[in-house]
């Protein structure tokens, strides 16, 4: 694949920032299950990271780790290292929900067992297309995350800003963990990008595989609201669409749909860095003063 560009991405200098993983802990026990009161559906499409994210990051890891071999610049490497740690990080916070929602009568083990098999089976080392090499196998994981990274830095950044949770009465420890995460979504959104130009940056590659992501993304999540939907033991006849997703969007409760379909182009263009969304600045400051972040460094400190 070129590495070449019509018109090189441009990073925004100011908005890089040396990644640390925080080993942050939350207590679940306080925490509804709708944890958006008046909204189960905006509290269970968001609920779906929880499901998603645990075998997801630990494939990012995993793909990463074998990756680390191929990369020359000592800056990009130390990036790298930084992700693979929040991402671990991430992982393990969102696996601990899952008790909790089994204690409320909620077992995710069905789904659950599904993105399992997607990221360890489909998207694993032996899964090699007919013919191709396992170095392009592992060229087109890291565009794949790369693509990835693009949606959840846009919603790292979405609930870093999303105001209406707070009005809405919103439980604080799922706030937390959600803005801490995001937020940390923010501060290395430029590393998957990075890495993917470092060792690829083929135009064809990207929007092949940006297709393949945006695809499985919705995907994925549309059957995940589905399925905490129709299996809350406190719901008759639970349903999720889009017509609620579009809804709870124009409310602030969600992502809108505007801002996602426009997120698309942003992507594609040639000129598309990261750097160039979210703000640094804000995430950091949110590390800053987050319970959970702070109680993590405290930690850390006296240790």
């Amino acid at each position: 694949m070129s590495h070449t560009h019509a018109r090189p991405p441009r990073p925004v200098a100011s908005e890089r920032t040396p990644l640390k993983a925080r080993k942050v802990s939350f207590s679940w026990e306080d925490t509804p299950l709708h944890w958006v009161p008046g909204d189960p559906f905006a509290g269970h499409t968001i609920n779906v990271l929880h499901l998603l994210l645990p075998a997801g990051e630990r494939w990012f890891v995993h793909v990463y780790r074998q990756v680390l071999p191929l990369i020359t610049d000592e800056r990009l490497r130390a990036d790298v290292i930084g992700f693979i740690g929040q991402e671990a990080m991430h992982s393990q916070a969102h696996d601990e929900v899952l008790p909790h929602l089994r204690e409320l009568g909620l077992d995710p083990t069905p789904y659950t067992a599904q993105v399992d098999w997607l990221f360890e089976k489909l998207l694993g080392d032996r899964t090699l297309p007919p013919g191709r090499a396992p170095r392009w196998w592992l060229m087109e994981r890291v565009a794949i995350i790369a693509a990835i990274e693009h949606y959840t830095a846009f919603l790292g950044d979405w609930v870093l800003n999303a105001g209406e949770l707070d009005r809405r009465g919103a439980d604080p420890t799922m706030l937390d963990l959600l803005r801490w995460h995001g937020a940390e979504e923010v501060e290395h959104r430029s590393v998957a990008f990075e890495l993917f130009l470092h060792l690829d940056g083929g135009y064809r590659r990207r929007a092949r595989t940006w297709a393949t992501a945006f695809t499985a993304l919705v995907f994925l999540w549309q059957r995940g609201a589905r399925f905490f939907m129709e299996n809350d033991p406190t719901l008759t006849a639970g349903r999720a669409s889009f017509r609620d997703f579009h809804r709870s969007g124009r409310q602030g409760l969600l992502p809108s749909t505007g801002d996602m379909l426009r997120s698309v182009p942003r992507y594609l263009s040639r000129s598309y860095h990261p750097s160039q969304e979210g703000s640094t600045a804000q995430a950091v400051a949110y590390l800053a003063g987050s319970p959970a972040a702070r109680a993590a460094a405290a930690a850390e400190e006296g240790a």
